[in-house]
């Protein structure tokens, strides 16, 4: 059922009044779900499973071709009776569509027939056709390759006058240095004169030969100018008309908030580091949902966003899994789009590992060994100053140097070697550089494994639009090697405990390494960036074996997780 003033209104189908209200409108970025998000999210996939309207291939069926994943929202809401609803969103286009039945439309429809964009489209479209003509022509092509024919073989020709010049130059000098001092002077005399002379008129040879062929290289070199400046001409035409169009467009996008302010996703990113709105910006689910929701007058509740269809290259996106909004692109539009609302406080800046307490495992004058809990930081963050640094530096005051030798993700628990001196700290940092050090960890996975072992190999590099998120690339990214290897399977549980041996140490590394499609395609539980939150990460650094870094003893430690 709809709303007349809200045609994207949808009523659950479902009996809804024994859950109840959130008290606050979702934090975007990190989140579970409400009750309600979770029943909206579900009509809405029955939905998508039941639908002939239109075709989208998400890659759940056997069409290998064109399989594109896509993000849709939730965003539950009231309308001016106080009437319990939804509305719906996908993110960027959905079968080459930006309107379908159900779904809330764009802020800005760039695709629409009366739009701006197909004129001035046009306009670009023929600048660029008009240069690929000019690039492909046969005038310019011919008049290129004589030009530098012609200047190879110039140049060649000064070369090898230059070499002439120096080798004769090299005789002169040997015939000079054959003069005795008992040679007939008049001889020598005429000697130097018929040196001399040869030197002027190698000199003035050279010369000549180098400024004829000069000018005939600058004279073709003419010709071919009036066709680079046509084109550099067109080119920068093009950029400009790029430029004021896209600006333009970025000045379309007018987002609403809860307080009735509108602002231009230009003038949104003009206060971030960015300054320039990212490809996609304002086009996602969430964003989308919001300015609808503000724009009919209908009060947002809580909201959700979730995968639906495969999984993309680079990035781990499970079917059917919720996902917070992305920092890049949505974290700036959005954070003016809430102002207005009562929203959910900001877990991500609140100290949850306050409370746990760090073990010494092994001590002496030049390092230390403990075990690191989870959700505690290694180093101080932006918002949160405390950490295993902190509280080493408050417990070892006299400790000299940097301490921390290397890190573990604050979510991951384990063995950490702390340098209480700075020539310790070099040396066993150098270990770690080196890969001389050997690590273990141990990790539960959520599902169950079918081989006993195994190589993973995905480069990893950050996410540019999502950090601290990481992403699979076989281009920038940077070599990730990971062994693993089955210690149980808990059948009752479909959960698999695998030990982790990372031969390198990128950032996340075996996080994406467990929940990538071309990994194990299961994530470890707990995961909160790639799999599904729990009462922690179930990842820990059980074994840490290096040399001492003044007795160069090798040394083994082992620590057991509490999973």
């Amino acid at each position: 059922m709809t709303s007349t003033n809200a045609p994207c209104f949808i009523t659950f189908t479902s009996d809804v009044s024994a859950h109840r209200m959130p008290d606050k409108f979702t934090f975007p970025f990190y989140y579970q779900p409400h009750p309600l998000c979770v029943l909206a999210a579900q009509e809405l996939q029955q939905h998508l499973l039941t639908q002939s309207e239109w075709y989208h291939n998400f890659g759940l069926n056997d069409d290998p071709t064109l399989i594109i994943g896509k993000m849709f929202g939730v965003l539950l809401v009231k309308n001016s009776n106080g009437q319990l609803g939804y509305l719906c969103a996908f993110s960027g286009k959905l079968a080459e569509q930006n309107h379908l039945p159900m779904f809330v439309p764009p802020v800005f429809d760039l695709l629409a027939q009366d739009s701006f964009f197909h004129a001035q489209q046009k306009v670009i479209n023929q600048v660029t056709t008009d240069l690929n003509h000019l690039l492909c022509s046969d005038e310019y092509i011919e008049e290129k390759s004589s030009f530098f024919k012609l200047k190879t073989f110039c140049d060649a020709e000064i070369e090898k006058q230059r070499n002439n010049v120096i080798a004769n130059r090299a005789n002169r000098k040997m015939q000079r240095d054959s003069v005795t001092s008992d040679s007939d002077s008049d001889k020598v005399l005429a000697l130097y004169e018929k040196l001399a002379k040869q030197s002027i008129e190698d000199k003035l040879k050279y010369t000549q030969l180098k400024t004829d062929l000069t000018r005939k290289i600058n004279d073709a070199k003419h010709v071919l100018t009036e066709f680079e400046v046509r084109i550099q001409a067109l080119k920068k035409q093009r950029k400009a008309l790029s430029a004021q169009l896209q600006q333009r467009i970025f000045e379309q996008y007018q987002f609403l908030n809860a307080q009735g302010i509108n602002k231009s996703l230009a003038a949104i990113f003009s206060e971030t580091v960015m300054r320039t709105p990212p490809a996609g910006a304002g086009e996602c689910a969430a964003p989308k949902l919001l300015h609808y929701a503000y724009k009919h007058s209908l009060t947002p509740i809580a909201m959700a966003e979730f995968w639906w269809g495969a999984s993309p290259k680079s990035q781990v996106r499970r079917h059917k899994q919720f996902y917070p909004a992305c920092i890049g692109k949505c974290q700036p539009i959005l954070e003016h789009m809430l102002q207005g609302l009562t929203v959910d406080e900001n877990l991500l800046l609140k100290n949850v590992g306050g409370k746990e307490k760090i073990d010494i495992i092994y001590q002496d004058n030049e390092m230390l060994i403990i075990n690191k809990p989870a959700q505690l930081l290694s180093v101080p963050g932006k918002h949160i100053t405390d950490s295993v640094f902190s509280r080493i530096r408050d417990l070892f005051p006299h400790a000299t140097g940097s301490l921390i030798v290397h890190r573990l993700d604050m979510s991951t628990s384990g063995l950490m070697v702390i340098a209480l001196t700075g020539a310790s700290h070099k040396v066993l940092q150098k270990q770690f550089i080196s890969r001389q050090v050997s690590k273990r960890y141990v990790a539960l996975i959520e599902g169950l494994i079918e081989g006993d072992q195994g190589v993973i190999t995905l480069p990893l590099a950050g996410d540019f639009y999502d950090r601290p998120r990481q992403c699979v690339c076989d281009k920038t990214g940077k070599p990730a090697h990971t062994t693993w290897q089955v210690i149980e399977r808990q059948q009752h549980l479909q959960r698999t405990k695998v030990y982790l041996h990372p031969k390198t140490g990128r950032t996340h590394q075996l996080r994406v390494h467990c929940a990538h499609e071309r990994g194990l395609n299961m994530p470890i539980v707990g995961d909160d960036l790639y799999g599904n939150r729990d009462r922690r990460l179930h990842l820990h650094a059980q074994y840490l074996g290096l040399f001492h870094p003044v007795t160069q003893q090798w040394l083994e430690f082992t620590c057991e997780p509490d999973f």
